[in-house]
């Protein structure tokens, strides 16, 4: 393992070189005309979404002009203008878009069943843009993103923070080296068990506090300053309830949300996507609870089989959530880490959190020299976005990367809800087997709303 690993590690900088510049050729194909090329001149910026992670990622990019603040609650408005005062005001993202001549780019932290329409007008104007994870909705929403973003060659950046880490970087140098050797099947897990439950006895077991079981029959009061139908949008109408309000209660409702195969996905997922050079899986099927008509699993198994990938040999990919966990961990054969991502390799195992990871059988690699780092360190998930809207420079997790990690998390759910295995065709967004697939792939839109 180790007397090749000089060549192995060079042979795997050029491939992540090659990739790279191909993703970044991709991604700014027609550089948007910017408001200057001098790196000290600030970015006017439009906030849309200002409360909860919207807030946060608005004073993350405060080192520049913010311009303009988007949020259909009042009360998110009014707090984000206590920072930003001189900012411009709206509570309807489309009428944003009416002014595109005040503003360079855009910050999506909606939720996720209106990402895609804050976001494709901006594209289509030539804005950079920066959206909140998981990118779309469903995997239609995705492409259409993904694709929109190719075309307008503006810098994007889909709000994988985790993707900024050192730890992810060395992870997928360790892969992508060969350190373990061929990596066959990878296994990720996350321990969140929000979502349906059979009782709530079980969820209480679980720790989960937002319980519900069924769609509300009895409507609330709607918060002051809140506007419904604007934060309803393409979602189906229907009358107000505490349940879905504020986040995070309304992730896990099919109508709004995923649940967390495509919130925790998109953070998890990443590290299998970049290690192994992910795109479209040949297959997908999951196993879990018998599939609830509002709302999201909280415990899932999902399996892709993804074929050969230029020199890579095919590789099985699972994802568990909840109270599911590889059999490796389940029978103490690997450190019970509470979330965790295993890659097995003909020569080892890796094993990684966000911000640790861990070589096994530990007693093998005693004495390792790790490859020498070929991922340059980032500047930070915001600070790589804001250069690159500055100088062109591509993202490491811009729509072209995140549009096919969104598909591949969507996929997971898809195959649950369709209960059985899917054979996927990546280019016409469809099961091969079976058109069961095909309403949770895309959906019908809300009367006074459309994407395309």
């Amino acid at each position: 393992m180790r007397g090749n690993h000089s060549s192995k590690q060079n042979m795997n900088r050029r491939s992540f070189l090659k990739q790279s510049a191909v993703a970044g050729a991709a991604a700014f194909a027609a550089p948007a005309i910017l408001r200057g090329q001098n790196l000290n001149e600030k970015l006017n910026i439009a906030i849309i979404g200002s409360g909860g992670r919207g807030g946060r990622n608005m004073q993350s990019v405060e080192t520049e002009n913010i311009v303009a603040l988007v949020d259909v609650n009042e009360n998110n408005l009014g707090r984000a203008a206590e920072r930003h005062p001189n900012a411009k005001r709206y509570i309807d993202f489309r009428r944003l878009y009416e002014h595109a001549n005040d503003f360079d780019a855009v910050v999506v932290s909606t939720c996720e069943h209106t990402h895609a329409f804050a976001t494709l007008p901006a594209l289509q104007l030539g804005k950079h843009v920066y959206c909140e994870k998981p990118l779309t909705y469903n995997i239609w929403e995705s492409r259409v993103i993904r694709e929109a973003a190719d075309k307008a060659g503006v810098a994007t950046q889909m709000g994988t923070q985790i993707h900024a880490g050192d730890n992810y970087r060395r992870v997928v140098e360790l892969i992508q080296s060969g350190s373990i050797g061929p990596v066959r099947e990878a296994h990720v897990w996350v321990s969140r068990a929000w979502g349906w439950h059979a009782s709530e006895a079980e969820a209480t077991a679980a720790k989960d506090i937002l319980f519900v079981q069924d769609r509300p029959k009895e409507a609330d009061p709607i918060p002051a300053g809140l506007d419904w139908d604007l934060w309803l949008g393409p979602a189906p109408e229907r009358p107000f309830s505490n349940v879905y309000f504020p986040g995070p209660k309304w992730y896990r409702w099919w109508d709004f949300g995923n649940g967390t195969m495509s919130d925790l996905g998109s953070h998890r997922v990443d590290l299998a996507f970049w290690a192994l050079q992910l795109q479209a899986p040949l297959t997908v099927e999951a196993e879990g609870p018998p599939v609830h008509p509002e709302i999201a699993p909280a415990s899932m198994h999902v399996t892709y089989e993804y074929g050969q990938r230029g020199d890579l040999p095919p590789v099985t990919v699972h994802w568990y959530q909840g109270t599911d966990k590889p059999a490796l961990w389940t029978e103490g054969k690997i450190p019970q880490w509470t979330n965790g991502a295993l890659f097995v390799g003909d020569d080892g195992m890796v094993l990684s959190d966000y911000h640790k990871h861990v070589l096994l059988p530990e007693n093998k690699f005693e004495g390792f020299r790790r490859p020498d780092p070929f991922i340059p360190p980032s500047l930070g998930q915001h600070e790589d976005w804001i250069h690159a809207c500055k100088t062109g420079e591509p993202t490491l997790s811009n729509f072209e990367y995140a549009g096919w990690l969104t598909e591949a998390n969507h996929l997971g759910n898809v195959a649950y809800r369709a209960g059985m295995k899917l054979e996927w065709d990546p280019e016409n967004l469809k099961a091969k087997n079976t058109s069961t697939a095909d309403p949770f792939i895309r959906r019908d839109y809300r009367p006074g709303w459309k994407l395309i």
